[in-house]
């Protein structure tokens, strides 16, 4: 007890340790992404995507070069923020991704041509020293910190400030002396970055790399749910990295790959027009328990410096059995077939032990574990999906000090009583918070399975989700000793059919999230308050255009103090009667007026007017009934 050791929670922490270095499972989805047949690797948390990544990137398994990727706060604030008149919310984000893989790219190609010589001349080629001198220019030769990178690259893709000289098309870009004055802010960064990557693959065919044979650049993406809050623009945000992928491999060919590391909850609720683009590009991580308990098998065998046959480990260091189940299948059933789960699960038994002076892991010391590690993951699922149902801890609750197998009529009646404090709670979200709708969230984040055919599934087991009339719902084994409803209900005899598969634990993804009246990630809110983000998203977007627009003092000032108006006339929704659809279409008529205003003052052609009439448009559309993903947050 004393050595034994399954590692740390977090990918990063497990890799300096070295468990995850020495004791790594080789998944199919990391010989997809390690061999370049697959570049969206799709995950629930814990399943070990960030393992993935930290094994590409340090593992030594992959021969060329890496480049990590993983925003935090601050870098995911300054994507939301960014917009471009002209562009959709999705693409607009879409072309600061590409930046910043240019950005990656050039800093290669100087690295590289610094590092291998290329023929016989030991000069750079002029293309290389062109990328050399840009990187210098814009101040990107130094490793800095993420968001200050993305600070310096939107603010000079939005202000057409891109030092491009050294390419030979500074002037035409930036002073707009082949008649760009008048184009939008979206076209003149789409040239600017076009000028970029342009020098950038000029640079990568000077070279020859890929018909050299030298492996491509990775760049890997990573951590994307630290920036994700569930509205559009963070819808918007990731669908401009999956946009900017594509353009990696048209833009640079063989000598550039991407592999993004997505959780499923996010992946599962995006929607746009070309996301049936991604399908060949997609791999979604599932775990068996065989595959677990090689894990754990290579695992203790590491720690104790010695090789353990599965019999010794499920025999010796832990228990044969745990009341009549064999002790692997015991814990595999209890938990939610992930590697985070298993190292927690196997690390809490080997601490019960150690804290009793115990030599090696007893069946009571398992039985303690499982009571802590089944509180932990019901507290650990409400977190992951608490952006898109806030409610998840009351409707625990209702499970609580009962029975695991409960009718739908019986969590109907039982969901009636809290409706009303629910609805007060979580007012947002009334219109969609109804026992049904409830029912199909449990069972698509795997905390509910229904009883089907001879056996119990759960979400991940399936891909036909929650029927109407199914009615045989069973609390998932993980989360029964937390909520103590491990008893079978009246009426209901006892069972075990869940131990009949494997089938019935295992999980894979939760599209199922798709088909409950969601939108970015969880329960749709009410209407009004869709309408009013929407509202107080348009405003902010144009406030911080006006603070950059190309217009006198004084105009923008007034400019600036009418649309703060106008935008706390929509806010106040209700206060004196009037509806929120009066309010909200009463705001877009208003950014409609100061558009005119601008248009009759001589500034029709700045990029704020027509942003300004751009998202009146859009509001207009969005109080018309029509809603999609993306579209809602973006500038015609």
């Amino acid at each position: 007890m004393r050595d034994l050791f399954f590692g740390r929670d977090d990918a990063e922490h497990d890799f300096a340790d070295g468990l995850l270095r020495q004791g790594f499972q080789r998944t199919l989805a990391y010989e997809a992404a390690l061999g370049g047949r697959k570049s969206l690797i799709v995950g629930r948390k814990g399943s070990g995507k960030s393992a993935i990544c930290a094994q590409l990137a340090h593992g030594g398994l992959y021969p060329g070069p890496t480049a990590e990727l993983s925003p935090d706060n601050a870098a995911g604030d300054e994507i939301r923020r960014f917009d471009l008149q002209g562009l959709t919310s999705d693409n607009a984000k879409a072309l600061i991704w590409r930046y910043l893989f240019a950005v990656q790219a050039a800093r290669h190609v100087v690295d590289h041509a610094h590092r291998v010589r290329h023929g016989r001349n030991l000069r750079q080629p002029a293309p290389v020293r062109a990328l050399r001198d840009f990187l210098r220019a814009n101040g990107e030769d130094a490793d800095v910190r993420l968001t200050d990178r993305l600070q310096r690259g939107t603010h000079r893709l939005q202000s057409a400030t891109l030092s491009l000289k050294m390419f030979g098309v500074e002037a035409s870009v930036q002073t707009g002396e082949d008649a760009t004055e008048h184009t939008s802010e979206g076209a003149r960064a789409m040239r600017q970055l076009d000028a970029l990557e342009a020098g950038v693959r000029v640079g990568l065919d000077t070279l020859g790399c890929v018909a050299a044979g030298h492996p491509p650049l990775l760049v890997l993406v990573d951590q994307l749910e630290r920036v994700w809050v569930a509205d559009p623009d963070s819808h918007a945000l990731v669908t401009g990295l999956l946009l900017a992928t594509k353009q990696i491999a048209r833009t640079y060919g063989g000598a550039v790959r991407c592999v993004l590391f997505i959780r499923s909850d996010i992946y599962d609720t995006l929607n746009f027009a070309d996301g049936d683009k991604f399908r060949s590009d997609e791999v979604h991580i599932t775990w068996t328990p065989e595959a677990l308990r090689d894990l754990a098998l290579a695992r203790a065998s590491l720690s104790l410096r010695r090789p353990l046959t599965h019999d010794e480990l499920w025999g010796e260091v832990f228990p044969a059995t745990v009341r009549g189940e064999r002790t692997a299948d015991y814990l595999a059933r209890r938990s939610l077939l992930r590697p985070r789960d298993a190292i927690q699960f196997l690390t809490r038994c080997r601490d019960v032990a150690w804290e009793r002076g115990h030599a090696k892991i007893h069946e009571s010391d398992v039985m303690v574990a499982t009571k802590r590690f089944s509180q932990w993951k019901l507290a650990d699922l409400a977190r992951e999906y608490n952006v898109g149902f806030p409610f998840l801890r009351q409707i625990f609750a209702l499970f609580e000090n009962g029975a695991h197998r409960v009718h739908r009529e019986t969590f109907d009646e039982r969901f009636a009583e809290i409706r009303a404090d629910l609805h007060e709670a979580h007012a947002a979200y009334t219109e969609h918070l109804t026992a049904p709708a409830v029912v199909e969230a449990l069972f698509a984040i795997g905390f509910l399975g229904v009883g089907r055919g001879d056996g119990v599934v759960y979400a991940g087991s399936t891909s036909l989700p929650v029927q109407s009339y199914e009615d045989d719902l069973h609390v998932h084994p993980c989360f029964r000793p937390a909520l103590h409803c491990e008893a079978t209900a009246p009426g209901h005899p006892p069972t075990d059919i869940e131990r009949m598969s494997d089938r019935s634990s295992r999980y894979a993804h939760t599209s199922f999230l798709r088909n409950i009246a969601v939108t970015d990630a969880g329960f749709s809110v009410n209407r009004d308050v869709r309408l009013l983000a929407e509202a107080d998203s348009a405003g902010q977007r144009l406030l911080r255009l006006l603070g950059r627009a190309g217009l006198p003092a004084a105009t923008r000032t007034e400019m600036s103090g009418l649309l703060t108006e106008a935008l706390e006339n929509a806010r106040a929704s209700g206060r004196d009667g009037e509806s929120v659809t009066t309010r909200v279409r009463s705001f877009a008529a208003a950014l409609q007026a100061l558009a005119a205003t601008l248009t009759e003052a001589g500034y029709g052609r700045e990029p704020v007017t027509l942003r300004l009439a751009d998202e009146a448009w859009n509001i207009e559309r969005v109080l018309g009934g029509m809603t999609g993903g993306g579209g809602s947050d973006s500038s015609g």
